[in-house]
């Protein structure tokens, strides 16, 4: 499945968070949202990833950004991740690949000389009408914000 491009309609979704509540982007109309995909929750690089985005969180809400976060966990994989590292947005349990494969965020991963299916992290950079600004499939777990800003400056 292709990465869907700037300019694109964000598809609209609907899928449980750790808490249970449903989440829908429609939901964040008139908001610009960071929706990143990560392959499983409490592993070093999601780990890296998540709490990038939560260190720079009051900074992202300043600059209008609201941010959720995507894996094929379950519901209670994402609320042990979301509690253990006090992750302040919502965490979507895509235990049915439905949003992961639509946004092409499943495909074909290479690890020691193996082909193998997964999640391709990406992270999508949503404006406030539903249309895509920026698609990043290189993603610096380490320092995820920054990236993310800085792609947003070139513009």
């Amino acid at each position: 499945m292709a990465f869907l491009n700037k300019g694109d309609k964000a598809p609209d979704f609907q899928v449980k968070d750790q808490d249970g509540k449903m989440v829908a982007l429609k939901d964040y109309l008139g908001h610009k949202v960071i929706l990143y995909f990560y392959p499983k929750a409490d592993t070093p690089g999601c780990t890296a990833e998540s709490c990038n985005l939560r260190d720079n969180y009051d900074d992202l809400l300043e600059r209008g950004y609201k941010i959720i976060g995507v894996s094929p966990d379950t519901v209670e994989k994402q609320k042990k991740f979301a509690e253990k590292y006090n992750l302040p947005f919502p965490l979507l349990a895509d235990t049915d690949l439905q949003v992961i494969k639509e946004y092409g965020a499943w495909g074909t991963k290479n690890m020691y000389g193996k082909s193998y299916e997964g999640l391709l992290r990406t992270t999508y950079v949503i404006d406030e009408k539903g249309k895509i600004e920026k698609v990043i499939t290189s993603v610096k777990t380490k320092d995820h914000a920054a990236q993310i800003l800085q792609a947003m400056e070139k513009e």
